[in-house]
């Protein structure tokens, strides 16, 4: 995806802005849009879905696009992570050592980005997602019961650092395996699973912003607006999926997941 990002940026130099000259309407306008985002996120995941074509279609340079984006993101997970948490769908104390992983884990992977190329993960990644989709849609474990883990903890481990690295790496339908793979191999509810992706996810959008925040690419004043309205989504987004568990988390998964992928093919053979 920063690949694609890069490419969109350099055939249209003359769109680029600069990054202090963001418009007020701008900031509004981004801002707004973050509500959508985060109820989104809070609900199935997947809300760079909208914010990223959004961001990149500003003209601010990629590399801005990318670090501000995780700064609005960590602030509608936190968020969507602490109600979640007050919920009691999920033990901040079990979950630490798993958000630690997955903080390396993106960290890692983000300082990699910048050495190699992500062009052949534009293709995987939809084949993993429609997978993903299709599980979600047909399984019968993608609901709110308790299953049998298939992994224990250590052996899940090293699947959190490798989510948390792709999140870094590349990004697209991290939230999605997260929760596929918490319910698949871990064998917890998806309810309860959205809330830990949530901490998940937090952790891994902070492991990158940290290093696009030293590389000085953050755009910190419209990250905060976006983050506002981002914390407000999530919190709209948090309160109806614990209400109403898997119902409404299980077909917003599928959509979210089949509409990401066919943007990314889209992006692929265009």
């Amino acid at each position: 995806m920063v690949a694609a990002f890069r490419q969109d940026c350099h055939s249209a130099q003359m769109s680029v802005i600069d990054p202090a000259t963001v418009s007020p309407a701008l900031y509004a306008a981004l801002g707004s849009l973050a509500v959508v985002t985060g109820a989104v996120d809070a609900v199935a995941g997947g809300g760079g879905l909208i914010m990223m074509p959004a961001l990149i279609a500003t003209g601010l340079p990629p590399h801005w696009v990318l670090g501000t984006n995780k700064l609005q993101s960590i602030i509608g997970t936190t968020t969507a992570a602490w109600r979640f948490r007050r919920a009691g769908l999920f033990s901040l104390r079990a979950g630490l050592p798993l958000a630690v992983l997955s903080l390396i884990g993106a960290a890692v992977g983000a300082l990699l980005i910048r050495r190699i190329d992500a062009h052949a993960l534009r293709l995987i990644v939809p084949l993993l997602l429609i997978g993903m989709a299709g599980y979600t849609l047909l399984s019968g474990r993608m609901a709110d019961q308790e299953e049998e883990p298939r992994l224990g903890p250590r052996g899940f481990a090293p699947v959190v650092a490798g989510i948390g690295f792709y999140d870094g790496f590349f990004g697209p339908g991290a939230g999605q395996f997260f929760a596929a793979s918490l319910v698949g191999l871990r064998g917890m509810g998806l309810t309860r699973a959205m809330g830990l992706t949530k901490l998940l996810n937090m952790a891994s959008n902070l492991g990158s912003l940290v290093i696009f925040a030293a590389g000085g690419q953050v755009l910190w004043r419209l990250g905060l607006v976006m983050g506002l309205g981002a914390m407000t989504g999530a919190l709209i987004g948090s309160r109806l999926a614990t209400r109403h568990g898997a119902a409404l988390i299980r077909p917003l998964l599928v959509t979210v997941s089949l509409a990401l992928t066919a943007k990314l093919l889209w992006a692929w053979f265009v």
